[in-house]
């Protein structure tokens, strides 16, 4: 799969845009707080629907304005497909495949694969449970739409439910419709939790011989699905937690709790690792995305690389430039000394500055 170009209007600082891109590489550089990673966004939100940042639509809509469109066209094999997004202050935003309107915007999800990179994302060994959790699930969801259903359903569920105890005291039937919510929780989260399990299983194959790389043979990763409530057992401890859950208002067991444990030699990184190895571990994470969906999908997924070089010293910068140049990669970057440096092959260049973009003349054409 290949993102062929982009079309935005009234996107973050950006008024109007049109990109094409090369099916290679596709380098932006310029400056800090210019609009470089905007763009990555923007194809990001077209592919998932969602921001990388987590940014709500209202937010992400130019300043002044009411209602932002997004035109991506991308490529699978023969067949072309176009993606229109309409981003609204007020109301939620409306998307179209090939002309066509879609009524959920998770028809969308899964029409191609896309694997974000930032700085950030070097840090979710460390960070709390919850970054992990959304690993887990923005990936899994691009790969299985059984996934993405028995998800949207618990999330939609689970809220029902905090709300329900939040109002507990209001409502003399409340235990009736608690009972009506723990059925369909226990019903959608088993496979949630049957499902990740797997998932962690196949991702555990590909992860530990990259990481074996990239630590140079000298460490073996290992990753640990710490599932808050077995699925066996998960109706039993709702009931359980009734009580502790209408005094604290919250649902306290449940996959929503689940987290992802890194361990090295038996040893969790996430609270005794260095910041070298979390910051390896959460690179070779990464590269993982890439495999497990070349593995699941026979395509290779788009990768977007935002300032991410930067953060790496100059081996982990190598790995990952040698692991990517056979997708199509979109970076974003202040320069293009560690490019040359590395004889990287860059095949569409850009320069950023102040929103706008211009396509510069490649001088340099790597190895």
């Amino acid at each position: 799969m290949i993102v062929e170009s982009i079309k935005l209007n009234h996107f973050r600082n950006y008024d109007k845009l049109e990109l094409k891109f090369d099916k290679g590489t596709n380098l932006f550089y310029g400056n800090n707080a210019q609009g470089k990673t905007n763009i990555l966004e923007a194809v990001y939100l077209c592919g998932t629907t969602r921001s990388h940042k987590g940014s709500k639509d209202k937010e992400i809509i130019h300043f002044g304005e009411e209602e932002s469109h997004l035109c991506m066209k991308i490529r699978k094999g023969e067949l072309p497909y176009r993606i229109d997004m309409h981003l609204k202050k007020n109301r939620a935003k409306g998307i179209a495949i090939n002309k066509m309107p879609v009524r959920k915007a998770s028809e969308l999800i899964g029409l191609g694969n896309f694997v974000f990179f930032s700085p950030e994302d070097l840090n979710i060994i460390k960070n709390g449970p919850s970054e992990r959790r959304r690993f887990m699930d923005m990936e899994f969801c691009q790969l299985d739409k059984i996934y993405l259903y028995h998800l949207s359903n618990y999330n939609k569920i689970l809220n029902q439910r905090n709300k329900m105890l939040k109002d507990y005291a209001f409502y003399p039937e409340a235990d009736t419709v608690l009972d009506v919510y723990d059925e369909q929780l226990v019903s959608h989260g088993i496979v949630l939790i049957d499902l990740r399990e797997k998932f962690v299983e196949e991702l555990n194959q590909i992860i530990t011989k990259i990481h074996n790389n990239l630590s140079g043979k000298k460490e073996r990763l290992t990753l640990a699905y710490e599932n808050h409530t077995e699925k066996e057992h998960f109706e039993k401890k709702l009931k359980e937690s009734r009580e502790k859950d209408i005094r604290t208002k919250l649902t306290n067991c449940g996959p929503h709790r689940d987290d992802l444990c890194f361990l090295i030699d038996e040893i969790d990184i996430r609270k005794y690792g260095s910041q070298g190895q979390q910051r390896t571990a959460a690179l070779s994470l990464k590269l993982s995305e890439i495999e497990i969906v070349k593995q699941n999908v026979k395509d290779t997924p788009v990768l977007l690389l935002d300032d991410v070089l930067s953060e790496l010293d100059s081996d982990r910068q190598r790995y990952l430039l040698n692991s990517i140049h056979d997708i199509q990669t979109m970076i974003t970057c202040t320069g293009i000394d560690d490019f040359v440096s590395y004889h990287f092959k860059i095949d569409r260049l850009f320069e950023v500055i102040e929103g706008r973009v211009k396509e510069k003349k490649l001088n340099y054409k790597g190895m």
